[in-house]
């Protein structure tokens, strides 16, 4: 089958889930240890985040936000789903991805069950990429995918990462979108790179370990607290790698559909903080008020920012049916890139 001949896949809806612990920056400013570090542009913190409570699963998060799509679309259109691709940022089982036991809570059967690792927060568009693929080229009709952003809560409140001017951006939440063959809501392209000169760069580290102590596996009992790894030097690399590779990747998408800036009606990108938030919508010489985001109600959300950001946008009725989405993101420290153009028909109202 050549590519003019592929089914349209259609971003039929989006639903999403935040945990019901709203956390205020208050919370961390008490606990803060480094105003110098703290006044980062890449840390200045959300007013607010959320944070998943200690015995919440990945699978409860997804199934609470599956909750919204089977209210707006029935029980039957969940229970044909017949690819289901996950990606969670804090494994609750290290060995053992979480797509079997959400098909088993959400009680349907899919032929296609893949849990997606890589790819971090553009992970969303990662998952309708190769969602799109396969309902194109497979019998398959219907797919679901989630992102699930669960590492704030257990990561950032630990006794001494608390301390760390990182800490206070994260928050937790899950986006999860449903993808059809069908006409309704065109995905017009995808576009994904990987940046293999930067895998390695983030790294996952214990902190407060004695001076001379081994660093251990972090699965090793011992002195320390884990933790993705930053240092000054990092930061300035991942800066300056993130302000080129969303836009990068959003003009990479902009040429494949034969579309200009001024043609997109809204821009939704990941959220690590405000300054890339500014920059991006800059360097894509779209207006800011087409860039709306979720971040100081949510902080970073990683995977999970782009359809928590566009499930907001969706119910307040901002999103007009018709209206040219543009999703971009880069994820770690920078080893991948994605971006994706929908016809949005996800609108009710």
């Amino acid at each position: 089958m050549n590519e003019t001949n592929m089914p349209t896949i259609s971003l039929l809806d989006v639903a999403s889930y935040l945990p019901e612990n709203r956390v205020p920056t208050e919370y961390f400013t008490q606990f803060s240890r480094s105003e110098r570090m703290a006044k980062n542009v890449m840390f200045r913190s959300p007013k607010n985040r959320h944070h998943v409570a200690r015995d919440e699963t990945a699978v409860d998060m997804v199934e609470r936000a599956a909750a919204g799509l089977r209210e707006r679309h029935g029980t039957d259109t969940l229970a044909n789903v017949d690819v289901l691709l996950t990606h969670v940022q804090l494994p609750d089982n290290p060995v053992l991805g979480c797509g079997p036991e959400v098909a088993r809570r959400l009680g349907i059967r899919p032929d296609w069950v893949v849990d997606v690792h890589n790819s971090g927060c553009a992970s969303f568009v990662h998952m309708m990429a190769l969602a799109q693929k396969i309902l194109q080229t497979t019998d398959a009709k219907t797919a679901m995918i989630a992102a699930v952003q669960n590492a704030a809560g257990p990561s950032m409140t630990q006794s001494e990462i608390r301390k760390l001017a990182f800490a206070p951006v994260p928050g937790d939440g899950c986006g999860v979108g449903l993808l059809v063959k069908s006409e309704d809501a065109p995905i017009l392209g995808t576009h994904c790179r990987t940046y293999p000169e930067y895998a390695g760069d983030m790294t996952f580290e214990g902190v407060g370990v004695p001076a001379g102590e081994p660093i251990r596996k972090y699965w090793e009992p011992g002195i320390g607290q884990p933790t993705i790894g930053f240092t000054e030097s990092k930061i300035a690399k991942v800066f300056t790698r993130g302000n080129q590779l969303v836009p990068e990747a959003g003009y990479a998408m902009l040429k494949q559909i034969d579309a200009k800036s001024g043609d997109v009606d809204l821009l939704v990108t990941n959220q690590p903080n405000r300054l890339f938030l500014r920059n991006w919508h800059d360097a894509l010489e779209i207006p800011a008020e087409k860039h709306p985001d979720t971040f100081d109600e949510c902080g970073n959300l990683f995977g999970a920012g782009i359809p928590v950001t566009l499930d907001t946008e969706n119910r307040a009725g901002r999103i007009p049916n018709g209206a040219l989405v543009l999703m971009s993101a880069f994820a770690h420290a920078g080893d991948f890139a994605g971006a994706a153009a929908v016809r949005w028909g996800a609108n009710a109202a």
